[in-house]
């Protein structure tokens, strides 16, 4: 071959090279043929035999179609030369093989001849990871966009950066309408304020939100209520970069519970006018616990789900009561031990009869405490300290309370100052310290009007 007696610039002998992973090639065009000078990395990518440093095929027989090998030849002929040419080669098998082609044209003394040098790289394995990535990326962005639930990205800002249909779908917008905005666009400012505290906690602790049940207001001015749950999104080096929500719109599903929970409020009230109608001082004193307790869970900042487990122990905390008899509860004078223990069985008497009933809060069991005490003299299970509900001890001074200031038909009431007499004595000992603090504060702002009667 005259070319190789004239060419042996761009390899000092390519033949030889077999030290780098790609290919290296010469390529001629001659009156006599076309020929492939290459390295042994070139035949062993195309899968043809290495003889004398030559590969016996034509050049542009590689390509394997015919569009792909016309625009290399545009580009090689425009600008002399092309950098990482992507394309599909034909191997000797004839499999395809993915491949990155940089060459460049080089002068020649003999116009007839042509002379293209360059590289070959077998990119089969990145071609392969790529199509990869973009089929979990498509089965990824199918799977937000399907998903009856709001999900959407933040960055370190609380700014969105990703949104899925259903998310758009709630706004009324478009999902590139919504990149960049935050909570504060949609929301109004107290539940954004939230809203953006809660993406902080997790930006700054790492630590996920799960399950949090909270109410949006939609865009047609409608509120729901929602479940949501966002966790951190990490970089390759486990820094948070931003975090990730899910948010479950949960409306029907909560009416649902509402009308169940309605259902068995109405039922319970229906013992409680039964209660009534027996004993009227009773039912009058569960009202007032009710009262009493629900203010000092008021002071406390109990959201509206505890507020109304700690009303209703309240109304209900004596309903065992209904199967003692008259002439026992309205007895004057003092009861003696057989009818003071029959008294105490009010509290599993009422236990039993609403426990299998399923509420949203430990209600059977906050009732069964209510007369357990700090120092474990209470009953019916001689309970001390932690081991009673703070409900149950909030019930345990609105019983005293009540119970000391009001009129029954076996003594007179004694009075608030006697109450708050008896509360300071047994407070830390028998009651709760921070409840009965509360419960003076309390007394001590209404005067002498009864506080748990005002609005």
């Amino acid at each position: 071959m005259q070319f190789m007696k004239k060419k042996k610039s761009f390899c000092l002998n390519i033949a030889d090279n077999n030290n780098l992973n790609i290919g290296l090639f010469q390529y001629c065009l001659t009156p006599e043929g076309e020929v492939i000078q290459s390295n042994p990395t070139l035949a062993e990518i195309l899968g043809y035999p290495f003889k004398k440093g030559f590969i016996r095929e034509k050049f542009f027989n590689l390509f394997i179609k015919p569009l792909d090998r016309e625009l290399f030849l545009t580009i090689l002929n425009r600008n002399m030369n092309v950098k990482s040419f992507e394309v599909l080669l034909k191997k000797k098998d004839g499999q395809p093989l993915w491949v990155t082609i940089t060459a460049h044209l080089t002068p020649s003394a003999k116009k007839k001849e042509r002379w293209i040098e360059g590289i070959i790289q077998n990119i089969s394995a990145q071609k392969q990871i790529a199509g990869r990535l973009t089929m979990e990326k498509d089965f990824f962005e199918n799977l937000l966009d399907n998903i009856p639930d709001a999900v959407y990205f933040k960055d370190r800002e609380n700014r969105i950066i990703k949104v899925n249909s259903f998310y758009a779908q709630g706004t009324g917008l478009k999902a590139e309408e919504i990149l960049g905005k935050t909570d504060f666009d949609f929301f109004p400012i107290e539940q954004a304020k939230g809203m953006f505290n809660d993406d902080n906690q997790v930006l700054n602790t790492g630590k996920p939100i799960v399950g949090k049940i909270e109410k949006t207001l939609l865009s047609d001015g409608l509120w729901n209520q929602v479940i949501t749950t966002k966790i951190p999104m990490r970089d390759n080096f486990g820094k948070v970069i931003g975090t990730m929500g899910i948010t479950r719109d949960m409306t029907a599903y909560a009416n649902l519970e509402q009308q169940r929970l309605d259902m068995m409020i109405s039922a319970l009230e229906v013992l409680g006018r039964a209660l009534e109608m027996r004993d009227p001082y009773t039912f009058s004193h569960t009202r007032n616990v009710a009262g009493i307790s629900e203010k000092i869970a008021n002071v406390l900042g109990w959201d509206s789900n505890r507020l109304l487990a700690i009303k209703l122990a309240g109304e209900l905390h004596d309903l065992g009561k209904i199967s003692i008899p008259l002439d026992i509860l309205n007895k004057p004078g003092k009861l003696n031990a057989l009818e003071y223990r029959l008294i105490q069985e009010h509290v599993e008497n009422c236990y039993n009869l609403i426990k299998d009933i399923d509420f949203p809060f430990a209600l059977a069991e906050i009732i069964y405490q209510h007369h357990e005490r700090l120092d474990g003299s209470g009953y019916p299970r001689g309970l001390k300290s932690d081991q009673i509900t703070l409900e149950a001890k909030i019930l345990a001074v609105s019983d005293v309370l009540e119970a000391m200031t009001h009129h029954r038909p076996y003594r007179e009431a004694k009075g608030l100052e006697e109450a708050c007499k008896e509360l300071r004595k047994g407070r830390g000992i028998k009651y709760d310290a921070k409840i009965v603090d509360i419960l003076l504060d309390l007394i001590k702002k209404g005067g002498d009007k009864e506080f748990w009667l005002t609005n």
